[in-house]
């Protein structure tokens, strides 16, 4: 019996300018067994399958092949439903309900700009210089809760330890681009407020690598930057959203051209301080109480 096809690891990478070139007898044996995996997966194996072989990776680059992924269980029961609608008349959902704006943009991350992800973040202001953003990869009742972003104030993002500025990054070129919009609303008024998002920094986390395929949230929380120059953004993952949303960045780039971005311009230890950057885990001692003898069972 032919094994069924192996389970990818997650050392996934879309950077493949070192990929040599291949004989035509590696291209025949490469062919061969994806023909025999196949035969045993779904379209989303498939797709994964597809990432083993060299000969297919340059293709996919700038293809967010499986951004929204099936979530392993099953399906939500009519007693849950039911008691969700129940709850959901008797709490209230403060935090939740004074999110006020749906904004639409693209990360990377910090360590690898070939990956990009699309963004949609549904804000709440705390107050004129600070708001926060819960980041899906839909919005879509399905969207999958994929990472968080915090927006601040020139002001604000000054007072930070050089640091801590690394983390954060410019929103200047996302607006004037074009790329960054607020799905359905008009011209005229999406322009009012992103002429203030135009001055801000923002520091994002995602939980869930969804462009790699991933049915969870797994591994460690990723520092994700934001596109800051012409040539960043694939062009097919622009035109995508662009046909979805009816909407063409060329020419609110026009419209936008007299926006103004920070007063001071972009700090130099924004955008990572013009470097890579990257979230590693490291194991340490854990802290305990004095009358903890144990920190796990």
């Amino acid at each position: 019996m032919t094994p069924k096809p192996k389970i990818p690891d997650y050392s996934y990478s879309t950077c493949h300018a070192d990929v040599p070139r291949m004989s035509h007898a590696a291209v025949f044996m490469q062919s061969h067994q994806l023909t025999k995996q196949l035969s045993y997966a779904s379209l989303y194996n498939s797709i994964q399958i597809l990432d083993q072989f060299p000969i297919f990776k340059k293709k996919m680059e700038g293809v967010n092949v499986s951004t929204h992924p099936q979530i392993p269980g099953e399906p939500t029961q009519t007693s849950t439903a039911l008691l969700e609608k129940t709850t959901a008349t008797i709490q209230g959902f403060g935090p939740i309900n004074k999110i006020h704006q749906h904004l639409c943009a693209f990360h990377f991350y910090g360590d690898d700009m070939t990956r990009q992800v699309e963004a949609h973040h549904f804000c709440a202001h705390q107050n004129e210089e600070f708001r926060q953003c819960l980041i899906y990869d839909r919005p879509a009742e399905d969207g999958r809760l994929i990472g968080l972003e915090y927006l601040v104030s020139e002001e604000l993002f000054l007072t930070l330890p050089d640091d801590e500025k690394r983390f954060w990054h410019s929103h200047e070129y996302e607006v004037k681009s074009g790329v960054l919009f607020m799905p359905g609303v008009p011209g005229p008024v999406q322009r009012q407020e992103l002429d203030k998002v135009a001055k801000t920094y923002g520091k994002v986390i995602h939980f869930w690598q969804v462009d790699r395929g991933d049915n969870l949230p797994l591994g460690i929380p990723q520092v994700m930057m934001a596109l800051t120059r012409d040539g960043q953004l694939y062009d097919n993952l622009a035109q995508d959203v662009e046909k979805r949303y009816k909407v063409s960045f060329a020419k609110e780039r026009e419209k936008r051209a007299s926006m103004k971005g920070a007063v001071d311009g972009i700090h130099p230890m924004a955008n990572g301080g013009g470097k890579g950057l990257k979230t590693v885990v490291r194991e340490v001692e854990c802290k305990t109480t004095e009358s903890t003898a144990r920190v796990f069972v």
